[in-house]
């Protein structure tokens, strides 16, 4: 790879770089919250339905919320780092929220479905390599282990 093609790549692999590690750090918030959701009747029922559809109408159920949530949460970035805390903070929570609840909900009941696609098993593929690899980085930090080692000792703590 050239020097001037790893250059080009450099803020495209930064971004991600964020995204990713904001997406791992809100996990443990909304788990409990995306479990909730995907115990109610009525959620069950419209996972259901998804999963009766084709795949191109899951497709575009997917693409909808995605194509709104994902670009609001660099808008909100931008929000909070041009000084506008509250608005981007509150913006990016509840992008994160649309995106955990709507299209984690509708991603899983047509994921079988999406992966007939040859191109989006690919790109799924690509982006869970990425994400293991990029949390393999930084759970080998020496700040990672300090923080992960605290938080077993707080949950050890909080258990008795």
């Amino acid at each position: 790879m050239t020097v001037l093609l790893r250059l080009l790549r450099l803020p495209f692999e930064l971004v991600l770089t964020v995204l990713v590690l904001l997406d791992e750090a809100a996990r443990p918030l909304y788990r409990p919250l995306l479990r909730w959701v995907a115990g109610l009747g009525v959620m069950r029922r419209f996972e259901a339905w998804i999963a009766r559809l084709p795949r191109l109408a899951i497709l575009t159920l997917l693409a909808i919320p995605f194509a709104f949530a994902e670009p609001l949460k660099f808008v909100a970035l931008i929000w909070i780092a041009d000084g506008h805390f509250k608005t981007g903070t509150l913006t990016l929570a509840l992008a994160y929220l649309a995106s955990f609840v709507i299209v984690e909900r509708i991603y899983r009941a047509g994921e079988p479905k999406l992966m007939t696609y040859g191109w989006f098993a690919f790109l799924m593929e690509r982006l869970i390599a990425i994400r293991t690899t990029l949390l393999g980085w930084v759970q080998a930090t020496a700040l990672f282990r300090a923080v992960d080692r605290a938080r077993r000792r707080l949950r050890a703590w909080l258990g008795r």
